[in-house]
Order: structure tokens, then sequence, then C-alpha cells
């Protein structure tokens, strides 16, 4: 098989770590994943190589260790930047991928660098060689160490690392971990100053248009990185720059069915007994509400969003294992802006079997949900109602 820009990688007779890329690993990226080019196309097919690939090694080290973000959420990263992160032990591992035969250095592309919640622990250089089905990890890195010795390009706004400075061996990765648990592995990052809404949308009219080629690189870092790291935002980018209709509609949702990519973050839909009917004493009837399954601290939840009146939305968060839900764990709603209003959080002061939140929305009113703590691969979504 042959792709796009391939050239065989020679791997050579070294301590670096050489694996066997899967053969389902590029199923979903190819088949159902778009991008607005063939070249970020094919960006995507090495960075899912790539973690595939490495996930399984890093369980055999970690068990609990999974790739960071939801899968239908990767493909609005790979669209705008190169390169992808595995989570374990409360640490992360992000991997950049590359296909050059020469490319014998580290280029982290700076999002993965000063962003603070996209930063890694430690950063690993993977060549990828898509003909013969395998990868070879040149080396690694900590965020640290890149910050201290690596060279900034403000023109493409990377992080560049010589093979040199790189850690060959992967083994020592690990025993490092163990040897010296409290080695500082990430320098302090100081947060990004927040966008306002009219900030926001101003940003994704402008770039959110393929006449912007490289929208990483179109506009301050500080403003760039405010909107990335706003999920809802980022998913907005991603539709807009390839024309997708609006995904996030509730109204919509509850009239026509979940959108694809709805569907692809674990939204569905239920039928519920109405309250309505069992207070006016009428025949018992149903009504559509929207589900959303949810793993927290290790346990299943669903979160359920319905409306109550004409103008006033629940939001509910049950267990699904029949147990309570913890003292301490809290339901909350933010404006897209992810500013607080009244009453927009609902605490367990104790264990109990349900949060929930009720809210009067307007038709166009847009609100995030999150919960705490954060559950597992929590991307933010901006609910549109």
């Amino acid at each position: 098989m042959s792709y796009p820009g391939t050239s065989p990688i020679m791997i050579a007779d070294t301590p670096q770590l050489q694996l066997e890329i899967p053969s389902d690993a590029l199923s979903q990226v190819w088949q159902q994943q778009a991008f607005t080019t063939d070249g970020i196309h094919w960006q995507a097919a090495l960075n899912q190589a790539s973690l595939k690939t490495l996930l399984p090694w890093v369980q055999s080290f970690a068990p609990n260790a999974r790739i960071w973000a939801n899968s239908a959420a990767l493909s609005s990263f790979w669209e705008v930047v190169n390169g992808g992160a595995i989570e374990f032990e409360n640490q992360r591992l992000v991997v950049i991928p590359t296909a050059a035969i020469d490319d014998r250095e580290l280029r982290v592309p700076q999002e993965w660098v000063d962003l603070p919640s996209w930063a890694g622990d430690y950063y690993l250089s993977v060549a990828v060689n898509l003909e013969d089905d395998e990868i070879q990890v040149l080396g690694y890195t900590t965020h640290q160490m890149l910050k201290q010795r690596a060279q900034y390009d403000p023109l493409d706004r990377t992080y560049s690392l010589n093979e040199a400075d790189l850690i060959p061996d992967t083994n020592v990765l690990w025993i490092t971990r163990r040897l010296c648990p409290d080695e500082v592995l990430r320098s302090q990052l100081a947060p990004l100053p927040a966008l306002s809404l009219q900030q926001a949308e101003n940003l994704l009219a402008r770039l959110g248009t393929t006449d912007v080629v490289v929208p990483r690189l179109a506009i301050p870092f500080q403003q760039w990185g405010a909107l990335l790291e706003h999920g809802g935002w980022r998913q907005r980018l991603y539709q807009r720059r390839l024309g997708l209709p609006e995904q996030w509609s509730v109204q919509q949702w509850l009239q026509s069915g979940i959108s694809t990519l709805a569907e692809q973050f674990g939204w569905g839909a239920t039928e519920m007994q109405s309250n309505l009917a069992w207070a006016r004493g009428s025949e018992i009837s149903s009504q559509k509400a929207l589900l959303r399954h949810l793993s927290i601290a290790g346990k299943p939840y669903e979160l359920r969003v319905f409306q109550k009146s004409d103008d006033v939305w629940r939001f509910e968060l049950q267990s699904t294992s029949g147990a309570l839900i913890p003292g301490g764990f809290k339901l909350r709603l933010l404006l897209e802006d992810l500013m607080p209003f009244e009453n927009n959080e609902d605490v367990a002061m104790n264990a109990i079997e349900c949060l929930y939140l009720e809210v009067r929305l307007s038709p166009g009113d847009t609100l995030v949900w999150e919960t705490e703590p954060l559950p597992e691969n929590y991307d933010r979504e901006i609910l549109c109602f």
C-alpha cells in the first residue's frame, strides 16, 4: 500500500524502541475522519498510527494508560496542529510523529509546550513508516528540558531539540520514574488570558475559512491558545473549516436525532416518563431526554438533559451502578465563555442519588457543562438551545 508523501525509513540497529503498527490502527482516520486537505489527513494518519501503536506499550508499564481526549475530538486537534498524547498515572506523554527520513530532531508545536491544559511531562519523537507498518521512537525528553534546551522558532512556533539532546533508550524513562519519583518534569506555565465571547466569535469567523491556510500562525499565540483550550470553540473551528452544519443544537437533536459528531462523543436519546403528566393527573406520557454516559473516578454515570417546561431545562447526574454519588462531587453549568451565573452549581454535601440543575433558557442560549471530578477524556462542549 502506498500513501502520499511516503518514503521508507531505514531502521538502524540501535537501542531505540521499534514497534509494529496494528493492522486496524488507521481504519478510523482513513474512513471516518474528515480534514480540509490531503496533507492534513496524511499527518493525522501518522498521529493515529503513533498513538495506537504506543498505547499498548505504555499500558505494559502503566495499565491505566489511555489516549488523551475523546477519540471523536482528535480530528479537531489534528486539523490545526500535529501531535497527540497518552495519559497515565496523572502524567502525560506527548507524541510527535514525523515521516521524514532525515528529520532527526524533535520539533514540538508550541501548543503542546505552552498551553497549560495541553502540556506534557514527557515528549516522544517518533518516526513513522506506513509502508512497512512500523514506528521507531527516536528518543524522548521532558517538558522542563524542552523549555531549557530547545530552540524556539517564532516563524513556525515550534520548539526544536537536536537528536543528541534526546534520551534514545525509552527504558530510562520507566527506570527513572521508579527510582526518582519526585523528579521535576514540568516547567511552570502561566495561564493564558481569557477570551470574551465576542473575541472568540470574531476569531472563529476569521479562522473558520480555508482561505486561512495555517490558522495557528494567523493570530497572536495567546489568543490562539485560549481559543484551542476551550474544547467547544476548537470543535466549532473544525466544523467551520470543513463547512459542517451546526452539530450541537439540542433542539435539533430532539426533533431530528443526534448529530453524527455528537453521537461519536457519546450523546444519545432516551424516552422518560413525563412528570408533567403525573402532576396533571392525566394519562401517563413520555418525553425524550438526551443522555451522555460518563466515567468519573472510575465509576459509570449518566448525564441527562431534558425540557421540564417551555423555557426550563433540567440537567441530572446519576450513577448507573446503583451506587450513591459521593460527597464532594459537583455538577456545574457555565456560560459559553466559561463564566458562572447564579445557582449554576449543585454540590453533593453527602452521598446522594442525584445531582441536578434547572435553568431558564431562551432560544439561542448556549451552555457548557462540567463535573467535578472531571469525567474521563472530558472535552468541553457548547450545547445550543
